[in-house]
């Protein structure tokens, strides 16, 4: 259910949102869309001056880039996780974050899963994003966590396909992004899914556009 008058925010430059990120830990973004997930991520890592911490879970975003639809940046450090080697980027990623501001990425939830096949997923996935998290939030980074999601029966967000319910904490932040004409929609979402801030984003000067 949506609020009746939620604040509209114009942010072509992702200053509001930023700040918005920066207050929460972790923040989630529901998109129903790889392709746009992509784009705004891509844009969301040319807006900020700090490093950044790329999971690709996904394979998308360094697929952009070794096709050359995305400009490679040097900022960006690119981790592929598998299941052997998670626990040491993880490990590596938490020292890397409590020395300094970031922002990471993972992207997504739904690859993060696909990596494992175990009942025990879920405790480490829920472990690992709470450590992280917690670091960033004493050394100001942002831990960002893109999903492919829809919501199901009783109107709640689940991983698509696969049906899991999303993660979600008191701490957290939660947003719906969408594509509306040429704007790019961001909807904050609290704790009951009512909408109480919309970041609407121009869309037509994207870079994959």
């Amino acid at each position: 259910m949506l609020d009746k008058n939620p604040e509209q925010i114009s942010d072509n430059e992702l200053i509001y949102l930023r700040n918005e990120f920066s207050s929460k830990n972790p923040n989630i973004i529901l998109c129903s869309e790889p392709f746009l997930k992509s784009e705004f991520l891509n844009e969301l890592i040319n807006s900020v001056n700090n490093p950044v911490i790329f999971l690709d879970f996904d394979l998308l975003y360094s697929g952009y880039i070794v096709s050359e639809m995305i400009e490679k940046n040097d900022k960006v450090i690119i981790y592929r996780p598998s299941k052997a080697d998670l626990k040491k980027i993880i490990s590596e990623i938490a020292k890397r974050i409590s020395n300094g501001k970031n922002l990471v990425v993972i992207d997504s939830f739904n690859g993060f899963y696909n990596i494992f096949d175990d009942k025990e997923s879920g405790r480490f996935i829920n472990a690992s994003l709470m450590l992280l998290s917690s670091i960033g939030r004493e050394n100001g980074s942002s831990v960002i966590i893109t999903a492919i999601a829809r919501k199901n029966d009783n109107d709640e967000w689940i991983l698509s396909p696969g049906g899991r319910h999303i993660i979600d904490s008191k701490k957290s932040g939660k947003y719906h992004l969408k594509r509306i004409n040429n704007n790019l929609i961001l909807s904050s979402l609290n704790h009951e899914e009512s909408t109480e801030k919309i970041f609407k984003i121009d869309y037509s000067n994207f870079v994959l556009s």
